[in-house]
């Protein structure tokens, strides 16, 4: 359904999109994970026809922006990190006057509006909604042209787990009885992991890893983390012999703040020796947490930062 073959698109000094290529199949929901500045609203942006690609070519159910720019509008459904509606304007008058744009029926209007759990706030001005409802809002005006493909840039961000659980469980849906094609950027794990079929890894404009959420971890080295904050970074091999130990990373090395990472195979076996190392050298512990590895703990074993950075 997208075809996105070699493409790149640089800002000045800044390549944001570096030789990418993407396939995502008809009724596929694909995420796009990736920390500030890694690109990926630069590719949505290309793939939406509001940036032009510097080379390569980007496809949309077998058109492209070029020549069929008219018809994949109509395909396509867009739901922006923060859309700005006008503030006088009802829940019912905003989902008609884009409906009208599409020349549809206000029925149309009326079952999005029951789709997005927004009945009892339809006749409310768009500047009383709070900022749950208005994403809602935004998801409805995207799905009014039962678009094929549907793209959303952050929907969730800032909304509270209960509004961010009802907009999982729409699209949810949605995929079930349409079987729309969804790209999805998101800083929420959890958020990729619930909704999408594959989660694509973005870094510094190329895709660093992807697959399904069981294949990403898989690539890890041990089931469980533990990360720690120490006042001063002792030789990498007084660690090495620890029991359970597969892997270990240094995060930062700051003065008075040096944080590592380990991969284990069982917390509870590794731990012990760990503490017990550090304290027959004298090392201060400063902060420590250990949890089961997660798609940010790919990352950093990838890149030595985390998603949020």
């Amino acid at each position: 359904m997208i075809e996105i073959k070699n493409v790149s698109k640089r800002f000045k000094a800044v390549k944001a999109v570096d030789d990418l290529s993407l396939s995502i199949a008809k009724g596929e929901y694909v995420a796009l994970l990736g920390p500030n500045g890694a690109g990926k609203t630069t590719l949505v942006e290309m793939v939406e026809g509001l940036q032009k690609p510097d080379k390569g070519e980007i496809s949309i159910g077998g058109l492209n922006w070029r020549h069929h720019a008219g018809k994949i509008r109509k395909m396509m459904g867009l739901s922006l990190q923060e859309t700005r509606f006008i503030d006088k304007l009802t829940v019912k008058e905003i989902m008609n006057l884009f409906g009208s744009f599409y020349g549809l029926p206000r029925s149309r209007s009326e079952e999005l509006i029951r789709l997005v759990n927004l009945e009892e706030k339809q006749n409310a001005y768009t500047e009383n909604l709070s900022g749950g409802q208005r994403q809602k809002l935004a998801l409805g005006v995207a799905l009014l042209n039962y678009p094929e493909v549907l793209i959303l840039d952050e929907p969730t961000t800032g909304l509270d787990p209960n509004a961010r659980r009802e907009i999982w469980d729409i699209l949810k849906e949605l995929k079930s009885v349409r079987n729309t094609t969804m790209i999805l950027t998101t800083h929420y794990m959890e958020e990729a992991e619930k909704l999408c079929d594959r989660i694509v890894i973005i870094d510094h404009g190329k895709i660093i890893a992807q697959g399904t959420l069981k294949e990403l971890l898989a690539h890890f080295a041990g089931g469980e983390i533990i990360t720690f904050r120490l006042k001063d970074k002792p030789s990498e091999s007084l660690f090495r012999h620890i029991h359970g130990m597969i892997e270990m990373k240094w995060l930062n090395g700051e003065a008075g703040n040096h944080v590592g990472m380990m991969a284990v195979d069982e917390i509870a076996k590794t731990l012990p020796p760990f503490l017990e190392t550090l304290k027959e050298n004298r090392i201060e512990l400063l902060e420590l947490e250990s949890h089961k590895k997660t798609l940010d703990d790919l990352f950093v074993s990838m890149t030595g930062r985390r998603l949020h950075e």
